[in-house]
């Protein structure tokens, strides 16, 4: 009863401004002093940027005697505050009604926010309720799965309240037997070999700085009379029993870092219109706004959106999934596209392989695991893996890859750098069913042997290094990534196994 006696006293005794207009959110926001840009629109610039994984609390239970005696003090600041009520919905079918109670002087967060879902109906009670206190003296956010209530304390990045609202509604949909997934979807609509047009499903799972809303929100120049790219979502979907994914967000919110146009032409343009909403991005004299420049941060954001964006329709579900691919950005052995086997993609999953980036918890550069590539799971890790691998058996039209948009073959030199023209290639060609694959003899999976318009000899990671030198990289990275799956004591025996 402690989080919904709180909630109900912050409703009852602040001073609330319930669902205010987004014309009246900009005014509010406009004490934040934002900037200008050339096209219009507006960029704030925040204390933190990026979220605050290692002071994120779940409650399991009873919560703590200090959990308690912070709600109760924020519950008690929060009397006679002036805060902003917003009311949102998630999703289009089974939507989830989501509410959030953010400082009036933070109202930046709830415009962000506001645009990323949709409008809510009319006298629904909330499933998910988030308090957002920026300036609480400390960081620290609260989420109780029970109540699914959360506090977001002592942080004024709008991730924090888009993601406490996401977690619950995956955590929601584990209970009911499916899976929320941290992936971007679209589908392919490609020309097989004999000619058939044919729709592909997709799924891209992620950790930030991976490359998932880039590759998402590409067109994978499809040029074939019949053939499109239909983007669906970029964040977070809601796994059924049979494959159907359901979406969450009417709009994106999108890393910045290194937008141009010739690789990211879609989300480009977006992020210039006079619509986007951005969040630490470098604003130059003229108005021009430098995605190039991380003097703020590498993280920035903007909330594009979806009308604005090519390749998109009304729907954000997607009725069938038919390719799952998990993108990982490594530098030395790992090759470019993987297919996997059922209990290889499991056990990809729990390996949830990446480097760190400004938006996570571990340097960039560094090596970073995280299971499911989703820092948002509540309860058991083991759960979600077995989970998923019951969902992959299930759904027989579903093949699984893993992609690394990093490079291959780092030594005393670089490597070779996999562009993101080399993986969108990659992903329309196996789409369409054109490519060849040969068995990695060190590893089991499937390996590319042959690729239309990418020189695939180039990637493949033994040519990179002396055979001494391959074997003892090939050796430490299975030694990794056992160890990692030897923690999960409930994990199926078969997806430990696998590697």
């Amino acid at each position: 009863m402690l989080f919904t006696d709180a909630l109900k006293q912050i409703h009852e005794g602040a001073k609330l401004e319930i669902n205010p207009s987004f014309e009246r959110l900009r005014e509010f926001s406009l004490s934040e002093s934002p900037q200008e840009t050339k096209y219009g629109s507006l960029v704030y610039k925040t204390k933190l940027k990026g979220r605050s994984a290692k002071l994120t609390e779940i409650v399991e239970g009873e919560p703590t005697q200090e959990q308690k005696k912070t709600i109760q003090k924020v519950a008690d600041y929060l009397q006679g505050k002036k805060l902003i009520q917003l009311d949102r919905s998630m999703g289009i079918t089974n939507p989830f009604h989501c509410r959030a109670y953010i400082s009036e002087s933070y109202a930046h967060i709830a415009y962000l926010w506001g645009k990323m879902l949709f409008e809510p109906e009319p006298n629904n009670e909330p499933d998910f309720n988030s308090i957002q206190i920026p300036e609480w003296p400390e960081t620290k956010i609260i989420a109780d799965p029970e109540s699914k209530i959360t506090f977001i304390l002592g942080s004024d990045y709008t991730g924090e309240l888009k993601k406490s609202n996401l977690r619950m509604a995956m955590y929601s949909t584990k209970q009911k037997g499916g899976l929320g997934l941290h992936a971007g979807s679209k589908v392919l609509k490609v020309l097989t070999p004999e000619g058939k047009l044919e729709e592909k499903g997709i799924l891209l799972f992620g950790l930030s700085a991976t490359g998932k809303t880039t590759l998402t929100c590409h067109h994978h120049w499809l040029d074939k009379e019949g053939e499109a790219t239909i983007i669906r979502q970029d964040d977070v979907v809601l796994m059924q029993k049979d494959s159907y994914c359901r979406g969450t967000e009417d709009n994106f919110y999108i890393k910045t870092d290194s937008l141009e146009p010739e690789d990211q032409p879609i989300l480009y343009k977006a992020a210039r219109s006079k619509n986007a909403l951005l969040e630490n991005v470098k604003v130059l004299e003229n108005g021009e706004m430098d995605f190039f420049d991380d003097s703020i941060t590498t993280n920035g954001r903007a909330v594009v959106l979806r009308s604005e964006m090519e390749d998109t329709d009304k729907e954000i579900d997607l009725p069938q999934t038919n390719m799952i691919i998990f993108l990982t950005r490594r530098d030395t052995i790992i090759p470019p596209v993987a297919k996997l086997s059922n209990e290889q993609a499991a056990a990809f999953f729990m390996l949830g392989e990446s480097m760190g980036s400004a938006a996570s918890d571990v340097s960039p550069g560094k090596p970073r695991r995280v299971v499911g590539t989703n820092p948002f799971i509540i309860g058991s890790k083991e759960e979600e893996g077995n989970r998923f691998y019951e969902l992959i058996k299930a759904n027989k039209h579903l093949d699984c890859y893993f992609l690394n948009t990093g490079r291959v073959g780092k030594n005393d030199g670089p490597g070779e750098k996999i562009t993101v023209h080399d993986s969108a290639t990659i992903i329309k060609e196996i789409a369409r069913g054109t490519v060849k694959w040969k068995k990695d003899p060190d590893w089991g999976y499937q390996i590319l042997d042959s690729v239309p318009d990418v020189e695939i000899s180039k990637f493949h990671p033994e040519n990179h290094y002396s055979k001494e030198q391959y074997a003892k990289l090939v050796e430490e990275l299975k030694k990794e990534r056992r160890e990692w799956l030897s923690q999960f004591k409930e994990l199926n025996p078969e997806i430990k196994d696998a590697i």
